[in-house]
């Protein structure tokens, strides 16, 4: 077991809980269940421009009548601020940090140009370092400047995973021109200041774990453990998504919804009548399944399933 583990499920008010939503929440709370942890929900509302009136509030009534509450007080990022400034403003001193005008269109139209700017940064579409050197300052966006190399992590689902940030990503933005606050910067500040050990959620998150693994490092903050569960893919294989209208949680039967996402975290029916009887038995299958087995093995029960439509 992990010493006081810490684990947490962080959803962004664009919409209602989908199915996708239920299957890294309820992995994530049985993670946190198994190890006799504490589980926290965390509201990253960083992006008004995207927010939904009322979503945060119904995604906590969701969880909640799906038997899942926050161990300690939601903690809603739209209040962190003065912690992300505090982070970027550590950067800025450490010399990792630059400024940068540049637009996506822009970016388009130099990855469309054959140059030696475009050759150093691959084919990748990552960001080729135009502004690296021309002492930009704010308001522009504030990027963090990626050394070369390769970051790795050993997930416990996926096993060991490596990429070389500079390369496939090039420096990302830390603080976007509007001011608002990026998420790879907010998350790592946020699961260091709640002591998060576990980080458990959707694979389509594991290419970002190295970005923030960089600011983990530059910053001087743990790197928890991670275990990226299969994403929810709909009909046509793609992934479910509020912005692409998912089809929101049936809270009136809530039962036969987590069965479902039971099954697609790799695990049989459990048959129980009550909620109650659902976690007990799902807690204790996902102890003998995830707590404390090497990422390799369980790299080998970790495939992913598409949901039957």
């Amino acid at each position: 077991m992990v010493p006081h583990y810490r684990g947490r499920f962080a959803p962004s008010p664009t919409g209602p809980l989908h199915r996708g939503s239920l299957a890294s929440a309820l992995a994530s709370w049985l993670d946190a269940r198994a190890h006799r942890g504490k589980w926290l929900i965390r509201i990253e509302n960083i992006d008004p421009p995207r927010e939904h009136p009322g979503a945060a509030a119904a995604q906590l009534a969701t969880l909640a009548a799906f038997g899942m509450y926050s161990d300690e007080p939601v903690r809603y990022q739209s209040a962190r601020s003065a912690a992300y400034a505090a982070a970027l403003e550590r950067l800025r001193q450490e010399g990792r940090l630059f400024h940068c005008d540049c637009t996506r269109g822009r970016l388009a139209a130099q990855r469309s140009a054959p140059s030696a700017v475009m050759e150093s940064a691959g084919a990748s579409g990552a960001y080729p370092g135009t502004c690296r050197t021309r002492g930009l300052g704010p308001p522009h966006a504030a990027r963090f400047r990626v050394d070369p190399g390769s970051v790795a992590v050993i997930d416990r689902a996926q096993g060991r995973y490596a990429q070389d940030v500079g390369a496939a990503v090039g420096d990302f933005i830390v603080r976007r021109a509007d001011g608002l606050w990026a998420y790879q910067l907010a998350v790592v500040v946020d699961d260091a200041d709640q002591r998060i050990t576990d980080v458990v959620r959707g694979a389509d998150l594991l290419d970002n774990t190295p970005r923030q693994i960089l600011l983990q490092r530059a910053l001087g903050l743990p790197t928890p453990r991670y275990l990226h569960v299969p994403l929810v893919l709909d009909a046509d294989g793609r992934k479910l998504s509020k912005q692409d209208a998912a089809q929101p949680l049936d809270a009136a039967h809530p039962l036969r919804e987590l069965e479902r996402a039971w099954q697609h975290l790799g695990f049989e029916q459990t048959g129980a009548a009550r909620i109650g009887d659902f976690q007990r038995r799902a807690i204790a299958a996902w102890r003998r399944r995830w707590c404390d087995v090497p990422a390799a093995a369980a790299a080998a029960v970790a495939a992913p399933q598409p949901e039957s439509p």
